[in-house]
Parts: C-alpha cells; structure tokens; sequence
C-alpha cells in the first residue's frame, strides 16, 4: 500500500501519530470543545486503518482518513467493502486540493485490494457525488409519545421474555441481525469486534442490549439509550432488529413498557412501511425522512462481473465516466447468462451512459434504471432502459451502521 507523486505521498499511520489523529479530529468533528489535552490513556483505540497524505516540507499530514474493511451482502451475494471515514484536512492546509489527492489514493488501495464498494457518511452529499459516492439509502426516524405504542403489548399478550444482554453479546444476537438483513442489499456482514466498537459504543456513555426470547431462542433485539432528566426524558434506539412481525411487536411492546421512565422514544428505520402499517393511530408519530450513506463502485469490471443477476439472457453497453478513477473511465460491455455476468472493456458504441455514481446506485438497488433516467441521470437509446431494469432490479437497500 502507498503511492507518492504529485499529490503527495499516501501511507499508513502507525500509533505513533495517535496524536496528530486526536487532535484533527477534535479540529475537524468537535471543534466546539476547544482545545483538548491528548491523554493517551483516555483515549480508546478504534478498529480500521488511518491513513495520511504528506507532502515536501511538512512534518505532519495534510490529510487523513480512516478505512474500515468488511464484507457486504448486495443482491444476495457477499462483496468485499470498505468503510471510508473521518477524512479531514486542517484548516493551515485546506483549499489545497489535498482532500481531492487523498480520496483518489483511497479508490486507488480499494482497487489494489480488489474491493467492489465503498461506504461513507458524508458532512455534505452534493461534495462526495462530485467524486463518484452518492446515496446508497434513505432512513424513516420516528418519534412518538411513549403510549402510542400499547397496541403492541396488547397484541404481544404474555409471549417470550426479554433479557439484558452483554455489550459483547453478538453471538447471541447475531441470528437475528443476519435474519434481519436478510431482507435488504448493502448490509454489512458483522462480527464481534464490529458489534462491541461500532455498534454498543457510545462517547457519552455505553447502551444497554436487550432481547426478546421466544422458545428460548432470540427473535428480536435492541441497543438504546435515554437522554434528559426526570422532568424530561427520550428513549433513543440505536439499533433493532427481529425475525418477523410478533417479533417486531416485541420490540414496540417493550419500549412502551418504559412509560415509567420515558415521554418519547425515538428510533430510525428502512425507507419501507412496516412500521407505519402497524400503528392505530399514525397521525401520532412523527416521521421524517433523511439521506443515509453513500455508496460507490470501485471498479466496474470487477464489480459488474461479480454481481448476482435474474436468471435472463441479455447483454447491454455501458458508457461509464468517472474524474476520479480512471480505469472506470470508458465503456464495458455486460453480458448475462445463467444469472451470471461477464463485464470487459469494449469499443463497440454504448447504448447507456451514466456517471460512475448513478451505476453506484443502480449496482446496489437503491434505483431502477427508469428512475435515474426520469431523474436525467442516465441517457439510453432503444432498449437500454428495460434490459437495465431487468438485469438491475431496483432492491431495498438499507445501511445501519455508523463510521
């Protein structure tokens, strides 16, 4: 790993700059703070690899990030990914192009490690489409008075039990989120390390994980928190998940048995009506709808070829442009047999072309064909259109975790 040139070298950063990390970071996320004193015993170690970019006369980066490499289920099938976060230039350094440079290097050690899709939250949307990510997903958050939900407890009656859990508790949880994820593209494959530091993990203070149990096996779970005081408090859901819909009852049934100690709870979903469908009374809660992660191929060849597809025959040429990564920059051809795909350079004419952030979107699900080209996203001619929509199928698409 590690490129130098024009832009400057890329390379990894060994504990020795813990420092110079902590302190972009408290600059760049939490400036509000002021400046805070490195203690290196105060500070936990995260999971990932950082990463600078340093250039001729000075000592320390002008840029960082951090990567995060897991597997993720698209379509059915596991893709090696890779998370992209906390990517700050001081601002001795900014309007240098330096952020530009790192992120080229990032797609670069993505592609040299043979990842098919990159992951992020971005600080600004319209910023990282202009570098091929765009958005992988949308999320429904809910707030409600905590009595809104007594429907379910009087449709979950007496069944199952709940039970605290550890924060390390994953093998316990797990066939449930993978029961869960089970029904959305983009999901991440979790282990242990992941669940302990990225999802039971708060800088407040940690969550507490329950269970809900029927038959003695888990069917549901939650990791949440409460914010306020006595006068007035929230019950935040970080996370739940549930195997069906007596399941999802318990999860509902068990925040409405925090009346006692709650006004309103709080909780963020798929894009979908599940929820919604539930509720005698909907005009109760309040549902906004947000952006969520971006997501962008990083190599079209491979990734095109490794994807699952229907079980049709059809080819397609695609004009692909990208500004970033320039092996992705030209056209392919995609040819599909036996629910398999085959994607190779060609020079024969295209009949779509897209940028590399619409392919993004159309790769995972999270938009048909149809959709990208009503939104001007995709320019086709004959029937590019529909033997897109029949080999790219649009899919719910819903990324949880936080990085």
């Amino acid at each position: 790993m590690g490129n130098s040139g024009k832009m400057g070298q890329y390379k990894q950063i060994d504990d020795d700059g813990a420092e110079t990390i902590y302190e972009y970071m408290q600059y760049g996320f939490r400036p509000e703070n002021g400046p805070v004193e490195f203690d290196p015993d105060d500070i936990r170690k995260p999971i990932g690899d950082r990463r600078g970019l340093y250039v001729d006369g000075e000592e320390e980066p002008v840029a960082i990030c951090r990567h995060y490499w897991f597997d993720v289920s698209v379509r059915g099938q596991t893709h090696p990914g890779a998370g992209l976060t906390s990517v700050i230039t001081p601002p001795e350094h900014r309007r240098n192009g330096y952020v530009s440079d790192i992120l080229a290097a990032t797609l670069t050690e993505y592609e040299e490690r043979d990842r098919h899709f990159s992951i992020l939250r971005p600080f600004d949307y319209g910023f990282y489409r202009s570098f091929g990510w765009d958005t992988a997903n949308e999320v429904r958050n809910y707030a409600c008075p905590v009595e809104t939900l007594a429907f379910a407890a009087e449709t979950l009656g007496a069944a199952g039990e709940y039970r605290q859990l550890a924060l390390d508790s994953f093998d316990t949880v797990a066939p449930v989120y993978e029961s869960f994820s089970d029904n959305y593209s983009l999901t991440i494959e979790r282990d242990a390390e992941w669940w302990r530091h990225r999802v039971c993990y708060s800088r407040e203070n940690d969550p507490y994980v329950y269970a809900w149990f029927k038959d003695g096996e888990p069917r549901a779970y939650l990791v949440f928190r409460f914010t306020g005081d006595y006068h007035s408090r929230t019950m935040k859901v970080r996370e739940f998940a549930y195997t069906d819909q007596e399941a999802l009852n318990a999860v509902l049934a068990f925040c409405y048995n925090h009346d006692s100690q709650g006004d309103t709870v709080e909780f963020h979903a798929a894009d979908d009506s599940v929820f919604r469908d539930l509720l005698t009374s909907p005009d109760d809660v309040e549902c906004t709808l947000s952006t969520g992660p971006m997501v962008r191929v990083v190599d079209v060849e491979s990734t095109l070829s490794a994807l699952s597809y229907p079980a049709v025959e059809d080819e397609i040429v695609l004009s692909v442009s990208d500004d970033v990564a320039d092996w992705n920059d030209g056209r392919f051809r995609l040819s599909v047999s036996d629910a398999t795909g085959r994607c190779e350079p060609t020079v024969a004419d295209p009949t779509a072309r897209l940028d590399i952030a619409a392919l993004s979107q159309l790769a995972v699900g999270h938009r048909s064909a149809t959709a990208l080209a009503r939104a001007g996203r995709l320019d086709a001619t004959g029937n590019a259109i529909e033997t897109l929509d029949r080999l790219f199928p649009a899919t719910p698409v819903y990324i949880r975790d936080r990085f």
